[in-house]
């Protein structure tokens, strides 16, 4: 017993001599089982308890990955193994009145980058921008702009419209780059390029602005920008088609199968005439302008054109910055489109709202002046365009030889309230309503908007500016187009529509009884025959106009009290040249307006244009006996 009481005094077995220790052990714990000898159940206990709650913890995560989220992780796990690759719609063709095509579809080649199987992203990138030429700062900026636009098991496109000979040197190397992969898709081409770049506009990758507007655009879209691509997006978009992609753990595409097939987007036909939008462009001979050429009794626009312009092919294949630069800070301004964007002061032009206020108010037509060729007023002087003056003029012989003299002082009786009320009521100071982003309004002056503007009051001199398009009175080309249609079609005020299928839209009435009008559109007749618009005159058609000379700046007198010409002035103190025009043969009816900025004369630069375009309207041969005996 003294082994066991020692062992029970804390002796360990490990404490006995060399040799014996095994044979100690075994003896021991008979002894400790005969004498009746139990472990401590504390131990047992909590030992069972721990190995409880382990049990039951790995069972609760059992049941929570495999019932209470296992539909969700099955999902993630096939999203694994499927990706989603899109499949680009074709958008929807633009064509003239004729079915010619203006704006179609291409197949382009793209570079993307799938993140999750590219094992070095900056070394990729640097790769890309030695194939491409492209600086590694542009490539790494695209890349840095995108990543988080998309899953990392989506693509980035990081080169559009790659060329055939880049093509094949990707292709042959793009093996040794994973991640990397060569997208199709359809680019946007505009065959006719400047000649309908501010009617059609341009398309563009989508920017974040209008993806968080539109859930259905991903980056790498492409999305109208400007002009009628921008109007038409919906109609014109399509909807974009899905595959579903099988892939193996290493990103490489097993199998591929169409999830939802693309839809190709709606086609427009536009109401302009391409071989007409041709003519316009070259009557314009590069000088900075626009011409309008409408059909009154429809609304219909057959030609629009700005000059100069610029190749919307370069946005469509994403522009440079040196391109975009040259375009942004060009003295010419190719960005804007003058026929809605631009206003100028409609400078004689604007004597045809003038007549017909006069009219209205009860001033005769045989009511005549006597022009000197100026009138005083104070201290000011303001003169008539014809130096010495026109003599005694009524109401036609003004605004056939464009007197100024006969508008100052017969303006002066109406006083501006009432020319800013008829001004608005003929459409002036508004939107026309055209189809087209961004059209201005113009601005027909008063006594309140000065008020604002200048914290002044108006003066009479101001009244004699406005009478003749001068001073504060801004309008569009294409609001005179419509002006002088609703001179024509009965004094309906049209929206210019350039869609060749849409309804003729009857915006407002012209606050004009027919006398006024048959009187005003007679003395356009008479200044087409004998007057400052005769260089649209035709023996085979019956035609109408009125010039204008719009000042830019104060009249500038040469020595001897002599006007400086045109040509003796800086180009952008020179003066801007109208002519609002009406044709009509064998029943077809047009109406042209032309502006060319800084030209000088209206009779002189912008008669011989529209001039141009009626003889691609009416035909050359009549017109040129016409004008010759003139």
């Amino acid at each position: 017993m003294k082994l066991l009481n020692n062992a029970v005094a804390g002796i360990r077995p490990e404490q006995t001599p060399p040799g014996r220790g095994r044979f100690f052990r075994s003896w021991l714990k008979i002894q400790m089982e005969n004498e009746g000898y139990q472990p401590p159940l504390s131990g047992l206990i909590l030992l069972q308890i721990c190995i409880g709650v382990l049990f039951f913890v790995l069972i609760t995560r059992l049941w929570y990955l495999q019932i209470q989220r296992g539909e969700e992780f099955a999902r993630l796990s096939l999203e694994n193994r499927l990706r989603q690759e899109r499949i680009f719609a074709p958008r929807g063709r633009i064509m003239d009145s004729a079915g010619k095509i203006v704006a179609d579809n291409r197949t382009a080649c793209g570079l993307a980058l799938v993140r999750e199987d590219c094992r070095d992203i900056p070394a990729t990138l640097t790769q890309i921008s030695v194939w491409s030429g492209i600086p590694s700062a542009q490539i790494w900026e695209k890349y840095q702009q995108d990543r988080l636009k998309v899953k990392s098991f989506e693509p980035i496109l990081i080169l559009t419209d790659i060329s055939f000979e880049l093509l094949s040197r990707i292709e042959s190397e793009i093996y040794a780059w994973p991640g990397l992969e060569i997208v199709v898709r359809t680019k946007r081409d505009y065959p006719e390029k400047d000649i309908f770049a501010h009617v059609l506009g341009y398309v563009a990758e989508v920017n974040e602005k209008e993806m968080g507007e539109d859930s259905s655009l991903a980056t790498g879209d492409l999305v109208g920008k400007a002009g009628m691509e921008l109007e038409l997006e919906k109609r014109l978009r399509g909807q974009k088609g899905l595959y579903d992609v099988e892939v193996d753990a290493h990103g490489r595409a097993l199998g591929k199968f169409l999830k939802k097939e693309p839809r190709g987007g709606h086609e427009a036909r536009l109401s302009l005439d391409l071989s007409l939008q041709r003519a316009a462009w070259a009557a314009l001979g590069g000088e900075a302008g626009c011409v309008v050429v409408m059909e009154p009794d429809s609304g219909k626009l057959r030609a629009l054109v700005t000059s100069p312009a610029y190749d919307n092919n370069l946005f469509a294949a994403g522009i440079s910055k040196r391109d975009w630069e040259a375009l942004r800070t060009s003295n010419r301004f190719p960005l804007q489109n003058r026929v809605i964007q631009s206003v100028y002061p409609p400078g004689s032009v604007w004597k045809l709202v003038m007549a017909a206020l006069f009219l209205e108010h009860g001033i005769s037509p045989r009511e005549s002046v006597s022009c000197s060729g100026q009138v005083k007023l104070g201290e000011q002087i303001f003169r008539c365009w014809k130096q010495g003056g026109h003599g005694v003029m009524n109401m036609e012989n003004a605004l056939v030889s464009s007197c100024d003299v006969y508008f100052y002082l017969m303006a002066e009786k109406l006083g501006i309230d009432k020319i800013e009320a008829f001004a608005k009521a003929c459409g002036f100071g508004r939107a026309t309503g055209i189809d087209l982003p961004h059209e201005r309004s113009g601005l027909v002056p008063s006594r309140a908007w000065k008020r604002r503007r200048f914290g002044q009051p108006w003066v009479r001199g101001e009244t004699y500016n406005i009478a003749i398009g001068q001073g504060y009175t801004l309008t569009t080309p294409v609001q005179i187009a419509v002006y002088v249609s609703a001179l024509l079609n009965g004094g309906d005020l049209l929206k210019p529509q350039l869609l060749e299928n849409d309804a003729r839209v009857v915006t407002g009435r012209l606050p004009a009884s027919d006398r006024t009008r048959n009187f005003i559109v007679n003395a356009m007749r008479q200044t087409a025959s004998g007057g400052t618009a005769r260089v649209v005159a035709r023996g085979d058609a019956d035609m109408g106009g009125k010039t204008g000379t719009a000042q830019v700046v104060k009249l500038k007198m040469a020595a001897g009290d002599r006007r400086l010409r045109s040509a003796e002035m800086e180009y952008a103190q020179r003066d801007h040249a109208w002519i609002a025009t009406w044709g009509n043969k064998s029943g077809k009816r047009y109406v042209v307006v032309v502006m060319v900025e800084h030209g000088g004369g209206g009779s002189t630069v912008a008669g011989p244009v529209a001039s141009k375009i009626y003889d691609h309207l009416f035909g050359l041969g009549t017109a040129l006996t016409a004008r010759t005996a003139q």
